[in-house]
Parts: structure tokens; sequence; C-alpha cells
């Protein structure tokens, strides 16, 4: 089985358009999408996101934030997915996130920052447990596997 992780685009990642780019660089990347939702989140499932955040100042303005608009929720899954996301979305501050990363190339501002994924795979387990059932994640075999995993 391959690892998984979860991704989110951000209310100002779907207000600006941006999904289909997201979709688009993970699986240039060759990462398999095996789960995906379009909704506005609850309360209850901001805080569990978010539950290290909580008693930070910063943490009402982030929830407002995350459950004023839609968010697109993915799970994405390939060898090493964890830190291959991480490099493809860029540094959680947008104006230290390399060109050509997600962030680098939409984000501006550390509190806009157009998207949302695991740091490791503890955290994507747990996140993905929170936003998605397990009958919700699909198992298939992409053609091009062997052609993009030494076997």
């Amino acid at each position: 089985m391959m690892d998984r992780t979860f991704v989110m685009v951000k209310p100002d990642g779907v207000q600006r358009g941006i999904i289909g780019e997201v979709v688009s660089r993970f699986e240039a990347k060759g990462l398999k999408l095996i789960a995906a939702r379009f909704e506005v989140l609850s309360e209850k499932r901001v805080n569990e996101q978010y539950t290290e955040h909580l008693e930070k100042p910063f943490f009402p303005s982030l929830k407002k934030y995350i459950m004023g608009g839609p968010c697109f929720l993915m799970v994405w899954e390939g060898r090493n997915v964890v830190s291959i996301v991480r490099t493809v979305i860029g540094a959680t501050n947008p104006q230290e996130a390399a060109p050509g990363t997600i962030r680098g190339d939409f984000g501006i501002d550390i509190g806009r920052n157009v998207i949302h994924a695991s740091d490791s795979p503890d955290s994507a387990e747990r996140e993905i447990a929170i936003h998605f059932k397990s009958h919700e994640l699909f198992s298939y075999t992409r053609i091009d596997e062997p052609v993009i995993y030494e076997y």
C-alpha cells in the first residue's frame, strides 16, 4: 500500500479558481487522487483540523476564514507522498516559498496561503480521518504506475 496525505484548497484558493491547477500539479507529479469533496467546513471539524492552534491568538481569525467559504478537500496517494506534497506546495509563508511551488506562485500573505497539507504521516492519518470515512477512499491502479515507480 502507498502512503496517503490530506490536502485542502482553502477558501482563498477556491475563490481564486486554482483547484484545477492544484490537482494538475499533483497528478503531473505522479500522485494519485483517491478522494475529493467540495464543502464548507463545520466549526467542529475546523477545531479538530487545527487542534494544535486552538489556544493561539490567531486561531479565531483562522477559524472564521476557513469557515467563510467552501474548501476543496483531497486525499492523495503515492510513495513518500507527505514530503512530496509539502515540496510541491512550498513554505507556509508564501513570501518564503520558492517560485514554482503552489504557495510561491499563488500566495502573498501567510494568513491566505491558499492550501493546507499534512506535515507528517501521523498528521495525514489524523486529518484524513477527520474529513473522510474509509469507504470514501478509493483504491485503483493508475496505468502509469510502472513508469513512475521502480518495482
